[in-house]
């Protein structure tokens, strides 16, 4: 049998703009997805994926000749599915070509976290298949790779977009103020392909990559939870200017004493607050009872 784990992962800074080749900052998360393959003599590829608690969310079944799809109990994901298989083999022509088998997923998280049930797959498939991820990504989904990065990492690190290879940098960001940060979930995942799509139009200049970039440096290296808050504030109200989004904590979270930044594609998945022992009460108390300290979430 073949196993192979990859990492969920969290986007601190330079959310949008990584996509334009700006460095940002991201932190693996300690729950994330395995998937194993158990070989056997037929030429059918089964696949079973199982959510945090065991259950089955899709099945499937695909022909090992072109990956040609036999029965699901979900036509979208399948279809999602056998682009990826065809992607993969277009890179290893030997990719599941004289045996099938049985191809079981395991996630250790919410799939409507948003924190990286896709990424996670796609690393997982990459580790197995011997190919570059990035480009599977690329391929496939779409997206910064910055989660294909957190996947195979075992610390935070700034991750700068390139063609095929990005700049992956390891990083010491271990604030001694951590226990002040809270990673709270909105209830409602955020359609990442639809964020890219509509960011990707839009036409950024030098100096505002220059300035995230700056941001993410301040971020990773404050020494202090006020100089911490500081950039946060700072980071918020400018990509929120960029985008003409109005931020999440003068929308939803006036009265929060701390302060509040968005993550990934703003409007949905986890935002990033700091406060103290109280703000899971706080945002519980708001109907969003999903709050992590940083401990129990970061790698």
């Amino acid at each position: 049998m073949n196993s192979f784990y990859s990492h969920g992962k969290l986007l601190l800074s330079a959310e949008y703009m990584v996509l334009k080749g700006a460095r940002a900052l991201a932190v693996p998360c300690k729950l994330g997805q395995s998937l194993s393959f158990e070989e056997d003599s037929g030429t059918i590829l089964k696949w079973n994926s199982l959510d945090k608690t065991g259950r089955s969310w899709f099945n499937a079944e695909f022909s090992i000749i072109d990956f040609s799809l036999i029965k699901t109990n979900n036509l979208e994901i399948a279809k999602r599915l056998n682009s990826i298989l065809i992607a993969i083999r277009k890179q290893n022509k030997e990719f599941i070509k004289v045996s099938g088998g049985e191809v079981i997923t395991r996630l250790e998280f919410n799939r409507e976290w948003g924190l990286g049930t896709s990424s996670t797959l796609i690393a997982n498939l990459s580790k197995w298949a011997g190919v570059n991820p990035y480009i599977l990504l690329d391929e496939t989904f779409r997206g910064s790779g910055y989660d294909i990065a957190c996947a195979s990492a075992g610390k935070p690190l700034f991750y700068t977009r390139g063609i095929n290879t990005p700049k992956v940098e390891s990083c010491d960001f271990n604030p001694t103020f951590k226990s002040a940060l809270y990673f709270v979930y909105l209830n409602q995942k955020k359609n990442s392909r639809e964020a890219v799509e509509e960011f990707m139009q839009k036409e950024i200049k030098k100096k505002d990559i220059v300035k995230i970039n700056e941001l993410s440096s301040q971020m990773a290296g404050a020494k202090s939870l006020k100089n911490f808050d500081r950039v946060l504030k700072e980071h918020e109200s400018f990509v929120g200017q960029l985008m003409s989004i109005q931020p999440i904590k003068e929308k939803q979270f006036k009265d929060f004493s701390g302060e509040i930044k968005s993550l990934g594609a703003w409007g949905g998945d986890f935002i990033l607050a700091t406060g103290d022992s109280n703000t899971p009460e706080y945002f519980s108390a708001k109907g969003f009872p999903t709050v992590f300290g940083y401990d129990e979430l970061i790698l």
